[in-house]
């Protein structure tokens, strides 16, 4: 992952591969943007990835969109099981999506994650500006130095807060603009990258 590439080699960890085992149960799922049985988690056969995929995660503005239909929000509780004696920190993710946006309108998707019972991490935002129609895709990534793992030996949950905003600005106010956590296919998904370590003892 980049994140332990751009480290200086004295400061790097040394790089340890997913464990077999890793499973994740969803908790908890909450939001106008993910209504109940919208969001699927699912492991990457490496073991280094899981993916979250929203089906009705959609926000718009203008047109004949309600006055709440500008933001929407998702907050997914998960339990992550991974094999005694490993722990794990978020190194990186990838957010993806479709909007459509009149020009004058602009969207934003924001998101950040944290440990149960443990410091959020700052919310991470990114804008669009309209014109635009097309797919769209950030990624965010954590400097080695800064990664967060979970306490080894102990049972917390992994919560991830996300939000998308449309703000109709100077656009044509019969015009809708919208921007979607999904695609036309349902193939897009949000893809967060583990970072492994070995526990102590």
């Amino acid at each position: 992952m980049s994140a332990f590439a751009s480290a200086p080699a004295s400061a790097a960890p040394r790089r340890v591969h997913g464990p077999n085992g890793v499973t994740i149960e969803i908790a908890t799922v909450n939001g106008s943007g993910c209504p109940t049985g919208t969001a699927a988690v699912a492991v990457s056969e490496d073991k280094e990835a899981f993916t979250v995929t929203y089906s009705d995660y959609l926000a718009q503005a203008g047109g004949s969109s309600g006055p709440t239909d500008f933001r929407k929000n998702c907050q997914i509780s998960m339990k992550v099981h991974v094999p005694q004696g490993f722990t794990y920190a978020i190194s990186s993710t990838d957010y993806r999506g479709f909007a459509s946006l009149e020009p004058g309108a602009s969207a934003v998707e924001k998101a950040s994650y944290y440990f149960q019972g443990m410091s959020q991490t700052s919310a991470i935002s990114h804008t669009l500006k309209g014109q635009y129609a097309d797919n769209w895709q950030f990624s965010d990534r954590t400097d080695v130095s800064e990664l967060v793992f979970k306490p080894c030996g102990e049972d917390r949950n992994f919560n991830i807060n996300t939000e998308l905003r449309v703000y109709k600005g100077t656009s044509d106010a019969a015009k809708t603009s919208f921007m979607a956590f999904d695609s036309t296919d349902g193939s897009v998904r949000t893809t967060y990258h583990f970072a492994w370590k070995k526990c102590p003892g």
